[in-house]
């Protein structure tokens, strides 16, 4: 195997690509728009599969379509050295271990799958296979955040093989989990690497991007002597496998991928504890025109959302008329579900909403900022109706930022901000607008 296989990212949302550059986000999972991404000239390229708003007989359903449309354009594109990565939360939400176990089936036998979910720019590092995150300096167990207590992936330890265990319901025992410690990592591991057999789940220790940069190492001499790995992968690996250089702009230039002199657009949807902060500070700003969408109108009759649409668009034709940047927001409070297929049912109508009013957006629109990573995969394959994007680069750290096509009906052009809900310190959303603004004289 050479130096540079193809690496696939089966990404479960859309800011997995947060760490690397000038590659392809596919939104369609089909053989001719996947022979796209393993035809293109960059060594790495992901499949936004957003399973992880998806319920989980769905969320395995398409991770196997995938997989075999997959086969069929690896073999139409002569591909024979590949990694395949399936990308997830650094926070350990997600469909673990349906999606691996999924693309075990269809692509497998590998002979090891890696838990690797340290994300070194969001603040959270492994150590002795404890997760933790990097809170205003101090390292939290990431079962004592609010992460852990999400009602549709929560979850009761920060022990990784304690985690597996508890997600695979005791399928995988603790003690059957292959550590890779900070000392294993730093001392060479590419030994042990060989010896492992039979899709052997390994949890894999990381505090800085050295780390990983030697444990890839390993990995690709490991694969080169034929050994088959799969990942279940938080975004700080990534930069390890595909090798990238410095992308084309610093962020602080990105103002220059600006499309037009109007205003953007900035469109919220997360609801952690970080995003809220975050629009706090933005509303700080001047040049902004604050727009609250009451979505708990919706909790009870879905109707509301056709008023809500048409207020909140004539409000974004207001602000631009005045030269303002509309941030449309969903309204803050915690709303309580009887069980998680209302939530997920609830979740879907709302993301609806904010799609029809990207769609409504002026076409003169400089840039779209887009916060929450289910939101960020909507605004790609729904609102802007996406089939592929090319990655530019970084804005902030863990934040990408794509363009849409030349040739795109509405939007030609645009640069988009992946924004990740839980990336950022309070000042990362103004950050980003101040970036991308207009500087007018």
């Amino acid at each position: 195997m050479s130096q540079t296989p193809k690496i696939i990212v089966l990404d479960d949302d859309p800011t997995g690509s947060q760490t690397v550059h000038s590659c392809l986000l596919l939104m369609e999972w089909d053989v001719d728009t996947l022979r796209l991404g393993l035809a293109d000239a960059a060594p790495i390229f992901f499949v936004l599969t957003n399973t992880r708003a998806l319920p989980p007989a769905e969320a395995a359903a398409i991770t196997r379509e995938v997989c075999q449309n997959l086969q069929v354009a690896i073999a139409a594109e002569k591909i024979t050295e590949f990694l395949v990565v399936s990308r997830s939360d650094s926070t350990l939400r997600g469909h673990y271990p349906i999606e691996t176990d999924a693309i075990a089936a269809e692509l497998g036998p590998f002979d090891a799958h890696f838990l690797t979910p340290a994300f070194f720019e969001g603040g959270r590092i492994t150590r002795d296979s404890t997760h933790y995150l990097i809170v205003n300096g101090v390292e939290v167990p990431v079962d004592q955040t609010e992460f852990a207590q999400d009602s549709v992936f929560g979850y009761s330890t920060a022990f990784l093989p304690d985690y597996v265990a508890e997600k695979t319901q005791g399928q995988i025992p603790a003690a059957a989990v292959e550590r890779f410690t900070l000392a294993d990592i730093r001392n060479g591991s590419q030994g042990r690497l060989m010896g492992l057999t039979g899709n052997v789940c390994c949890a894999v220790d990381g505090e800085t991007q050295a780390d990983f940069d030697a444990f890839a190492e390993d990995l690709r001499a490991a694969a080169a002597a034929g050994k088959r790995f799969l990942f279940r992968s938080a975004a700080s690996l990534l930069t390890s496998l595909a090798k990238l250089g410095p992308q084309p702009l610093a962020p602080e230039a990105m103002a220059q991928y600006g499309r037009t002199e109007e205003p953007g657009a900035i469109i919220v949807g997360s609801h952690v504890r970080k995003t809220t902060a975050q629009l706090t500070e933005l509303l700080k700003l001047d040049g902004l025109a604050p727009i609250e969408i009451a979505v708990a109108q919706m909790r009870e009759d879905l109707t509301a959302a056709a008023t809500l649409k048409a207020e909140a668009l004539d409000q974004v034709a207001a602000a631009f008329a005045l030269g303002k940047t509309p941030v449309i927001y969903t309204s803050r409070e915690e709303l309580q579900f009887s069980d998680i297929q209302q939530r997920l049912d609830f979740g879907k109508a709302v993301s609806q909403l904010l799609m029809e009013i990207v769609q409504g957006l002026p076409p003169q629109l400089r840039f779209l900022i887009s916060k929450g990573g289910i939101t960020s995969n909507d605004v790609l394959s729904v609102g802007l109706k996406l089939r592929s994007a090319r990655l530019l680069g970084q804005i902030l750290p863990g934040c990408s930022l794509v363009t849409t096509a030349a040739d795109h009906s509405q939007f030609p052009n645009l640069p988009v901000v992946l924004f990740p809900g839980n990336v950022g310190d309070d000042q990362g959303l103004a950050t980003v607008y101040q970036r991308l603004r207009c500087a007018k004289p």
